[in-house]
């Protein structure tokens, strides 16, 4: 079931991207310093895939690690994922609370 799924980080459009059978799927993000703000879903119509965005999104989680980054999660979505997955607090900036 572990397939990695393939992401690009377009710097141009500041956001990690994929592409499904429905179309785009993305993360939006504001990069400040070494801290990665994500700020938004981006999903076809009719995407409701939720699986598939919680690995999209552990993936990503994945890339700020190996660039010794922290992600603020903004949109309460990624929030709520951050709760589900209390491993990925380690990538919270201090003082950040969730």
């Amino acid at each position: 079931m572990e397939s990695k799924i393939d992401i690009k980080d377009n710097l141009f459009a500041r956001q990690f991207e994929t592409i499904t059978e429905k179309g785009l799927v993305s993360v939006e993000y504001q990069l400040q310093e070494k801290k990665i703000f994500l700020t938004k879903i981006n999903l076809p119509d009719a995407f409701d895939n939720e699986a598939f965005i919680s690995d999209f999104l552990k993936e990503i989680l994945e890339i700020i690690s190996e660039r010794k980054q922290k992600a603020v999660p903004i949109l309460p979505k990624i929030v709520q994922f951050f709760k589900k997955n209390p491993v990925y607090k380690e990538l919270l900036p201090p003082g950040i609370r969730i």
